[in-house]
């Protein structure tokens, strides 16, 4: 008898239907759900076809919410995590260099320009 344990112990989901945990399945039944919806709303409009690619694609972003994890964030946290770093507060990061090499030798370089500026008065 063997029993499987995650290495990483923080990872551990349970499983509710074939193999798919509580969230996947959530997901997984409002795809469903928008695709169906998506399909009988369009179908009187546009042939067949098109009906299931517009399925495809608007059922997608709710299914992959419930398989995507980003950096251990879900896909609903990493969306809250990306607005408020690029829309609600975007912050503008300058770079300004520090040349340490400049700073130690200023007060030097200071005393010779002005013993320059001396010289040629």
């Amino acid at each position: 008898m063997e029993i499987k344990i995650n290495r990483e112990i923080r990872n551990y989901t349970e499983s509710m239907f074939f193999g798919l945990s509580m969230r996947q399945c959530v997901f997984t039944v409002l795809a469903a759900g928008v695709a169906i919806l998506l399909y009988f709303a369009l179908k009187p409009y546009v042939g067949t076809e098109t009906v299931s690619w517009m399925c495809i694609l608007g059922a997608a972003p709710f299914a992959a919410m419930g398989f995507v994890t980003y950096h251990g964030m879900t896909a609903e946290q990493f969306v809250w995590a990306w607005l408020r770093s690029e829309v609600l507060e975007p912050k503008v990061i300058r770079f300004q260099p520090n040349n340490i090499y400049y700073e130690a030798l200023k007060p030097e370089l200071e005393k010779k320009e002005k013993e320059g500026m001396k010289n040629h008065d």
